[in-house]
């Protein structure tokens, strides 16, 4: 993926879900420092978006609470093999329990 993808789907997606949930202006985004995210085609349209984005340490995975729901998530699905519709409905419902 590059830097115009991301924008892409931050637009379809993030500015969407920003206005669904009311946010207003007071969140501020956070994603690390992959390269499609340091791309300076992602810094423009995140300054024309108005969009402040959290200062993020290079190489510091560590950081992103998304990385200890990846453990989470990895556990749950490799004890369960979808092989049809229902199970990967099952699967889906493990996700939706995870806090």
């Amino acid at each position: 993926m590059i830097g115009a993808m991301y924008c892409e789907i931050l637009g379809n997606n993030l500015l969407p879900s920003v206005r669904a949930l009311k946010m207003g202006r007071g969140w501020v985004f956070q994603h690390d420092n992959e390269p499609k995210h340091t791309a300076r085609i992602t810094k423009e349209w995140l300054c024309r978006k108005h969009i402040k984005v959290l200062a993020w340490p290079s190489q510091s995975p560590d950081l992103n609470p998304i990385e200890n729901l990846w453990r989470e998530l990895k556990l749950c699905v490799s004890q369960r093999q979808a092989r049809n519709l229902t199970d990967l409905e099952k699967i889906c419902v493990e996700w939706g329990k995870i806090p």
